[in-house]
């Protein structure tokens, strides 16, 4: 059974292609165009090689849960890819703002207020801004990150002064046992009636319905790295 750390590039390559094919016949099928949708790779707990082979094979916007392995793996790579884009999509803890601040293009997961006051700090000591996705719990799930539906709408105003253009849309994770689309549903709403144009919703399992559902970000991990290894 191949392991992450020793998939044969040419296998990694393929699901790739297969993703970004699907995700045009998605798109065209909703009567979008494919561009209008974005791939994020999402890397998180695989190696420095898979995302190495991914870049090989012409991907370049990638997913990292934990500030600490995204600032281990692509700070090096941008070098050789200067226009990798790197998303960190996993909660964020407000002591780990300045080091978000100055690695991450996008931060998706903005749930609360604490976090919008440290990562202003971090924005003034750091000099710049990623853009900002705020993150919805659609479920209003107590275990999962994410501002509560019944917050939401307060919060995304709130961030609309805080941080102007920088907060460019919204993300959610609806629960794993319930349908999806309920959920991509509720985000776009949200997002149509706030004005923010980035709706980052869909990962593997249901990347293809959250385009239907007006998606422009997807989320896909296994589908392309394979299985995830076991959380260091």
């Amino acid at each position: 059974m191949e392991t992450p750390s020793t998939l044969p590039s040419s296998v990694l390559a393929d699901r790739l292609a297969a993703v970004r094919q699907n995700i045009d016949e998605s798109a065209h099928a909703a009567g979008r165009d494919p561009a209008s949708v974005t791939l994020v790779a999402v890397s998180k707990f695989h190696p420095l090689e898979s995302v190495q082979e991914a870049l090989a094979a012409g991907q370049r916007v990638f997913g990292e849960n934990r500030v600490q392995e995204a600032a281990s793996k692509f700070p090096a790579l941008r070098a050789t890819y200067p226009d990798l884009r790197l998303h960190l999509i996993g909660g964020l803890q407000t002591n780990k703002a300045r080091d978000a601040v100055r690695i991450a293009d996008v931060i998706e997961s903005l749930d609360r207020p604490e976090l919008a006051e440290a990562l202003l700090k971090a924005a003034d000591k750091e000099g710049r801004l990623p853009k900002l996705l705020i993150e919805v719990n659609t479920g209003d799930e107590p275990q999962k990150f994410g501002v509560p539906r019944e917050k939401a709408d307060s919060f995304i105003r709130t961030c609309r002064q805080q941080f102007g253009d920088k907060l460019q849309g919204l993300m959610c994770i609806p629960p794993a046992t319930q349908d999806p689309v309920p959920h991509f549903r509720l985000l776009r709403s949200m997002a149509q009636e706030h004005g923010l144009p980035v709706i980052s919703m869909g990962m593997s399992a249901d990347y293809p319905q959250a385009i239907a559902e007006g998606a422009t970000l997807v989320r896909v991990g296994t589908a392309i790295f394979g299985p995830r290894p076991p959380s260091p």
